[in-house]
């Protein structure tokens, strides 16, 4: 952490629920009581293109944007996604990574194919990685679209918010009826993050 300020930049796929992850992610961060900014990137969103959300926190934040290198946190949703975004990782940052594979477009179309052992190569350039089967878990909380608040679970344990921010964050954001399993997918990603 440089100057007070928090890093995190969330990287997925449309439908994934990224921008959901960043609204509770900022909320949970106001209860530092410094300043949160946040911006979203959708590139084809509604159609499989990423969607990048940057959240910054700490108590002076001059932009809502960092610049590559900077970030401590680099939550990815999906494998691509990771290694695409992976030169925003500082070299002490984190990569918290769903072991999923969404192809994108030109993989579905054949024109491409989707890159073999990421995992493994992104494990020999990052010191600090978390490999989550976070759709497993969203299962097993009871919603495979809870993804997002399983990976948000793993980030949480490294981030300085009380659990009751993150709690109080995923009230505010999420729909009364898909509270429980939202809440139990945070747990479990909580859990299996360490």
């Amino acid at each position: 952490m440089h100057n007070g300020v928090i890093n995190v930049l969330l990287v997925g796929v449309g439908g994934q629920g990224t921008i959901l992850a960043g609204r509770v992610l900022s909320r949970a961060a106001i209860s530092l009581g410094g300043e949160v900014k946040v911006s979203d990137i959708h590139g084809m969103a509604q159609r499989g293109g990423s969607v990048v959300t940057q959240v910054r926190f700490g108590t002076r934040v001059y932009s809502p944007v960092m610049a590559p290198g900077t970030a401590d946190f680099l939550v990815a949703f999906e494998k691509l996604e990771a290694r695409r975004w992976l030169h925003y990782l500082k070299n002490d940052g984190w990569l918290i990574v769903n072991d999923q594979e969404l192809p994108p477009l030109p993989v579905l179309t054949g024109a491409a194919t989707y890159p073999e052992n990421l995992i493994g190569e992104m494990g020999k350039k990052v010191s600090n990685m978390v490999v989550l089967d976070a759709l497993e878990l969203a299962r097993r909380a009871g919603n495979v679209k809870a993804v997002n608040m399983v990976l948000m679970g793993a980030l949480a344990r490294r981030l300085p918010m009380e659990r009751e921010a993150w709690e109080k964050a995923l009230a505010e954001s999420v729909p009364e009826r898909f509270l429980t399993v939202n809440k139990n997918a945070f747990q479990l990603g909580w859990e299996e993050g360490l």
